[in-house]
């Protein structure tokens, strides 16, 4: 985001607003650290539902559940006013959601950031926060009345330990699928 104003013909005083994109879980293409990669039959079934594939070779996303320590730091790297949260409908059916509260390193600590250099990534393992998930489709739902309070809960618990409001959120692949909570564009 820091480079939006670079061409535009306005300065960086001007953007006032920084929409973030992000998805209900996490997804990853190739190789690199990825803490909270799933192998079992929760990570094909976030691939499944969330047709995580690629679009030019088919070869499958990796996938997990939402790492906020990421979250956090892309939120800093980029002054991040608001998120857009897309795919919230691929979490339906889970009896439990997870979402990475901090990491923990080899030698044993706690850390709420990312690791710096890429030798710090080895070994880490996620800290989860687990929350009840919803049986409730959420599929097409276009207002927040309309989800059930497990996910209103999950969409909560992303809010504060992020810092950041979802002010969209997308419930299916078709754009009329979405609700606005704060429009960014409403000046």
């Amino acid at each position: 985001a820091g480079g939006v104003a670079t061409g535009s013909g306005l300065g960086p005083r001007y953007v006032d607003y920084v929409l973030g994109i992000l998805k209900a879980y996490s997804t990853r293409v190739g190789a690199g650290p990825f803490p909270t990669e799933l192998f079992d039959e929760t990570g094909e079934f976030l691939c499944k539902q969330g047709n995580e594939y690629g679009a030019t070779t088919g070869r499958r996303r990796r996938t997990g559940w939402l790492d906020t320590v990421a979250v956090r730091r892309a939120v800093q790297l980029n002054s991040l006013s608001g998120f857009c949260l897309t795919k919230l409908d691929v979490l339906d059916g889970l009896k439990e959601v997870k979402l990475c509260v901090a990491y923990r390193m080899p030698d044993g600590r706690e850390v709420t950031t990312t690791p710096l250099a890429a030798d710090d990534w080895k070994g880490v393992e996620p800290i989860y926060e687990t929350m009840p998930g919803w049986s409730e489709s959420t599929f097409g739902v276009k207002d927040r009345s309309g989800l059930p309070q497990a996910a209103l809960n999950y969409i909560k618990r992303i809010e504060e330990l992020t810092g950041v409001p979802i002010d969209i959120i997308s419930t299916g692949p078709d754009r009329t699928e979405t609700m606005i909570l704060r429009d960014p564009f409403d000046a």
